[in-house]
């Protein structure tokens, strides 16, 4: 185990009619509020008018700013930042899943700069402070409503590019179980997915050959979200299913994973945001293609962890290839299980682009430094994508 610090500054609020609490919380850090969400869910199933409620009860003045899309794009950002600066904004709401938190927070970011926010992406410019930021979460995925992290897609240079930074965690974030229950069945895969992406992008690329600890905790996580989305999905309204698999994903990226694993990389996501940047595929629909590919890849060359994954997560026995290849193969089984496509064909995306995506990759690989990633390997790992 690597020396770690690890500090969470957010405050959850978890469990069933917590979202009354947002109010309340918000108008601690600020009386005039920017309100980020998507499109219809929010208004259709009444989170909007419930949230504003709370909000203005606490005196607040209240400026919308809804139309996030999945994969949140920069010129949407951009006229956040332009709204929150015109209106002196001092708090941001997020009511969403990680696409609209990751929107919040690049508004929040770049509300308090001169320069464009898209240099924060690019690694130009560094975050040194942030308007305060509170949360409720829709959607059981991407974990940034616990972390200091955010993705964004330049829809003018097809860069879909994420950046961190610790003053990025929200302040508090609400996860309320119920709001779950109304998200359709492909997108609770969808976030399963990416929940374990996170997790496995630690466990498989941390180069610390003892993480005993670390292990069994991801292991279990892993499992623990398999079981949890079959239970959602079985019964929507699960409520012990949406809890488990909403903290699951909480615990998935909220830094607890890699404490004490030193050096790790995302070069499943790196490869996976150049699917979402160029065909603006589902996150999670795009993981859950690359993932299996790219565990073959490393599990050709280097076997043991990827045959430990096998044995403890899937029950498996045999000799260390052996085993590795089965897990993997046990992984996309259910990926298919939860019908989340695991071939670039079911995303409508053909063999012969795959250069033009691996070209498309090389950018985020560089401000990644994942410098082993070039376009012959991201090529080669696509291909088993097929």
């Amino acid at each position: 185990m690597q020396n770690f610090v690890l500090h969470n500054p957010t405050i959850v609020i978890f469990g069933a009619e917590t979202v009354e609490q947002i109010g309340k919380e918000t108008a601690q850090l600020g009386k005039k509020a920017l309100l980020v969400y998507g499109k219809k869910s929010i208004r259709k199933y009444g989170l909007y008018d419930l949230v504003k409620k709370s909000l203005t009860d606490q005196g607040m003045e209240v400026l919308d700013h809804g139309g996030v899309q999945s994969n949140p794009v920069l010129s949407h950002v951009r006229n956040g930042i332009t709204a929150a600066k015109e209106n002196n904004i001092d708090v941001i709401v997020a009511v969403g899943g990680g696409s609209v938190i990751d929107s919040a927070k690049a508004i929040r970011a770049g509300a308090v700069v001169e320069h464009d926010v898209w240099q924060f992406f690019k690694g130009k410019k560094s975050i040194k402070s942030t308007l305060p930021l509170t949360c409720v979460l829709t959607l059981a995925a991407a974990g940034s409503e616990m972390n200091g992290g955010m993705v964004i897609t330049n829809e003018e240079t097809q860069e879909k590019f994420g950046t961190g930074n610790k003053y990025l965690n929200p302040n508090v974030s609400i996860l309320d179980p119920t709001i779950t229950y109304s998200v359709p069945a492909d997108y609770t895969a969808y976030g399963a997915v990416d929940a374990i992406a996170h997790i496995l992008e630690f466990y498989f690329t941390t180069a610390d050959p003892s993480t005993p600890v670390q292990d069994r905790f991801m292991e279990g996580l892993v499992i623990n979200i398999m079981e949890s989305c079959g239970r959602a999905l079985k019964n929507p309204c699960d409520y012990q299913g949406r809890a488990d698999l909403m903290w699951c994903a909480t615990l998935a990226l909220n830094g607890w994973t890699a404490a004490g694993l030193g050096m790790v990389g995302f070069p499943m996501h790196m490869i996976e945001h150049s699917l979402s940047a160029l065909y603006n595929v589902p996150h999670g629909a795009g993981l859950s293609v690359v993932m299996p590919g790219w565990m073959r890849y490393q599990a050709n060359q280097h076997p043991d962890k990827f045959a430990q994954f096998g044995e403890r997560v899937f029950g498996l026995k045999g000799s260390k290839m052996e085993v590795a290849q089965q897990g993997i193969n046990m992984l996309e089984s259910w990926f298919s299980s939860v019908k989340s496509p695991t071939r670039l064909a079911e995303l409508s995306i053909s063999p012969h682009d795959i250069p033009a995506i691996a070209n498309n990759a090389l950018s985020l690989a560089k401000v990644w430094r994942l410098k082993e990633y070039n376009q012959e390997t991201i090529e080669e790992i696509l291909k088993g994508c097929i």
